[in-house]
């Protein structure tokens, strides 16, 4: 809830006026661009990134990106003019600037981008700046769970995203999207397409809210309500729309595409047009709202034919305005009176006048009035839903459900915080000019557009449909078909609407009431799920951060034994050497007195009988250096294993004796033993792959060349360490240095304290 600002209203507030000059930009520029985008002309800027994998920075503005960048620039603009005076005198009004400016940019990221990989970056950056602004009142424990919830939703269908994104590449070659689009059925045709198809619509449908992923909106509105009415209303839930909308001509108008859609979009809009009925926050009544809008959206995104697509883009224009708006007009209440509860609001119209006007525009616009936009899109949505190639019945009941219910809400959010039982006893100040501009410039536009539906058709929405959708049919919108069917089911829409706002009450108390009785919901799955989650990393690590080394060290070694051994295995298995095994006696004896020595090591209780072992197996590898002409390896190994048996011998003598109680039981001694040899028969069987290839002396060749003309030196191994690998070689040493430093410390404490 927020709280009034003590700030002055009339005293002057720059950062939001400032911070409103870039999406103006954007806006204008965008709109000086539209008549070339109205005649099917791109404009597309481009230049290298990462070319080694085909990844380019290319933006496009055609009519789709150029339709999806007006709304969010021009709506962006209003946001943060209004945040001007609702946001004021707000300790981090700084931070909330920089969060809201850096998300639009990252929106226009996503509609601007050609590449699948680029998009997906500011995708993930939408992501994570919704979850900034959305616990953007970090004090709070609710805001903090719901920006989690939206970070885990959205952040999971994101990495869901990214594989149907690399899939994608895969299957097409490319990840451009102009490219993808001249590329036809190949896609489709695809073996991957099935794979690709879950992927793309799990990325699509947890970021615009689809059942079963909508539970996360309605929670966000503990953003402060700037942030709600950009990110919840206009922009971030758009951004799935936008995904299935620029890939439609690139996976959509397969049976798997439209049923999916269609059910889901259906699902989707009945489910939060019902539960909207229930609501008493004005701002939950709005989420709820916005979750049947972007069902509908979806479900006429299903379709393939221009009815269906034209009726998708245009309800996406026509839920943009009126739902921004009311969105600022609820915040505009909420900062006025301190509260947004409907049983605690009533009356507010006569302090609130001009607030009560743009709340009834956008009301009316909402529930589909005649000369509103909103009207002209319901006639169309009716004409879509009656085309659709697959459940066209199940459509269309589910649209005229869907905005019946839409109507009785607008009915509820524009008589009752206004006109209902008054409740104010203290007078209310009007909302500041800066909190009055974006509802009513948003409304007005809405009844403007409503006024000029041909203009909206030929210069908005056709442009964006043609994109996604080329057909040499013309889209043309009017206010008045004539009598049809889609003009009866408006009619019907009314009287339903009418009917349901009459029983509000007894409606309000039997959802409420049914809602409480379902078994289960997808709040409570996902805590669920939460909970198992966390469960889960306290049981994994339980068995991974013991405290003891013995099942760190068996955890780290069978980790390696397993994945590298099941490599060695699908590569091929293991071949017995091509060269023959011919030792001398003195190799032979040598081999003896290892396997001896580790032995030894393996078997004994004394701890200086062990490292005399582990020192024998170190030398025996030294003179089998020596033997094969390596001297200066033998000696870098013979010095190591010395250096490592003083310091072995100083720290392990000085240590207590193990007491039975720590020792190693059988269980374990047989565990180490089974960890020991599966290690040693992977090395082993690594070396034997290894030998059935010839050796590949390109780099051997390059040194042998390069050290002593380059590097002027004649050993080789000596100029490869000093020279080629000096910062390598470097780092080795300050590593060693540090870690004799460390011992040191340790031996000269263990001195003090004895």
């Amino acid at each position: 809830m927020s709280q009034p600002s003590n700030h002055d209203h009339h005293s002057v507030f720059w950062p939001g006026r400032l911070s409103a000059g870039l999406p103006l930009l954007v806006f204008f520029w965008v709109a000086y661009q539209f008549p070339h985008l109205a005649v099917g002309q791109r404009i597309v800027f481009s230049f290298q990134w990462v070319p080694s994998l085909g990844v380019d920075f290319t933006f496009v503005l055609d009519g789709l990106s150029g339709l999806f960048a007006l709304i969010i620039s021009g709506i962006g603009a209003l946001v943060l003019i209004y945040a001007d005076a609702y946001m004021a005198g707000h300790p981090h009004i700084g931070r909330f600037y920089l969060f809201l400016n850096a998300f639009l940019l990252a929106m226009l990221g996503i509609v601007f981008s050609d590449n699948l990989l680029v998009m997906f970056v500011f995708w993930e950056l939408t992501t994570l700046f919704s979850f900034l602004l959305i616990g953007f009142e970090h004090e709070s424990q609710t805001s903090r769970s719901s920006a989690r919830q939206a970070l885990l939703v959205t952040g999971a269908g994101g990495l869901v995203l990214l594989v149907g994104v690399l899939l994608t590449g895969l299957a097409g070659g490319t990840y451009g999207l102009l490219h993808l689009m001249q590329s036809g059925d190949l896609l489709r045709d695809h073996a991957l397409y099935p794979a690709i198809l879950v992927c793309v619509l799990v990325g699509a449908f947890t970021k615009s809210a689809q059942f079963p992923f909508h539970f996360w909106l309605p929670n966000a509105m503990t953003a402060p309500t700037p942030i709600s009415a950009f990110l919840h209303s206009a922009t971030m839930v758009k951004a799935g729309i936008y995904l299935l909308a620029r890939l439609h001509p690139i996976l959509g108008g397969t049976a798997a595409w439209m049923n999916t859609l269609v059910l889901v979009g259906a699902t989707t809009a009945v489910w939060g047009s019902v539960v909207a009925l229930a609501q008493t926050d004005l701002k939950r009544i709005l989420a709820h709202t916005t979750i049947m809008a972007l069902g509908i959206i979806t479900m006429f995104l299903g379709g393939r034919t221009t009815p269906t697509l034209t009726a998708a883009v245009t309800f996406l224009l026509v839920h943009a305005l009126y739902k921004s708006a009311l969105f600022l007009v609820v915040g505009s209440i909420d900062h006025q009176t301190g509260t947004r509860q409907l049983n605690e609001i009533g009356g507010v119209g006569r302090f609130m006048p001009v607030t009560a006007i743009a709340a009834a525009i956008a009301c009316l616009s909402m529930a589909g009035f005649p000369l509103f936009l909103g009207f002209i899109g319901k006639e169309i949505m009716y004409k879509g839903a009656l085309t659709e190639e697959f459940f066209p019945q199940m459509a269309t009941l589910a649209a005229l459900v869907a905005n019946a219910l839409m109507t009785a809400v607008s009915g509820t959010l524009a008589l009752r915080p206004f006109w209902g039982k008054k409740r104010a006893t203290q007078p209310i100040a009007e909302a500041p000019w800066q909190m009055l501009l974006g509802p009513l410039v948003l409304g007005g536009i809405g009844l403007g557009f409503g006024m000029i539906p041909d203009w909206v058709g030929r210069w908005l929405v056709q442009p964006a449909v043609h994109t996604f959708h080329p057909t040499v049919e013309r889209i043309h919108l009017q206010l008045f078909h004539g009598f049809n069917i889609p003009l009866l089911l408006s009619i019907i829409t009314m009287c339903l609407g009418a009917a349901v706002y009459a029983g509000r009450r007894k409606v309000r108390a039997v959802v409420a009431q049914l809602l409480r009785l379902l078994p289960v919901t997808m709040t409570g799955v996902y805590e669920r799920l939460l909970h198992g989650v966390v469960g889960l990393a306290h049981w994994q690590t339980n068995i991974l951060q013991s405290g003891r080394l013995f099942y760190y060290l068996v955890i780290i070694v069978s980790t390696i034994v397993l994945a590298v051994g099941w490599t060695l295995i699908s590569a091929g298995g293991i071949g017995i050497s091509r060269h023959p095994l011919n030792l001398s006696i003195w190799q032979g004896l040598l081999l003896m007195l290892m396997l001896v020595s580790v032995i030894v090591v393996a078997r004994s209780r004394s701890r200086l009988l062990a490292i005399c072992g582990l020192g024998v197996i170190g030398a025996g590898i030294a003179i089998i250096f020596l033997a094969f002409g390596a001297p200066d390896v033998a000696l870098t190994q013979l010095l190591v294993e010395t250096l490592t048996l003083i310091i072995a011998a100083i720290v392990l003598l000085r240590l207590p004796l193990i007491s039975r109680n720590h020792r190693l039981g059988p269980g374990q001694r047989r565990l180490s033993l089974a960890v020991s040899i599966s290690s040693g028969m992977l090395v082993a069987g690594l070396l034997l792959a290894v030998s059935q290839h010839d050796v590949d002396r390109t780099i051997t060749t390059f040194f042998e060349q390069a050290s002593y003309l380059k590097a002027h030196g004649r050993n080789i191994v000596n100029v490869i360490l000093v020279d080629f690998r000096s910062l390598d070689t470097l780092g080795e040493i300050i590593v060693v240095a540090s870690s004799a430093l460390a011992g040191l410390a340790l031996v000269r404490k263990k001195r003090s304290c004895s």
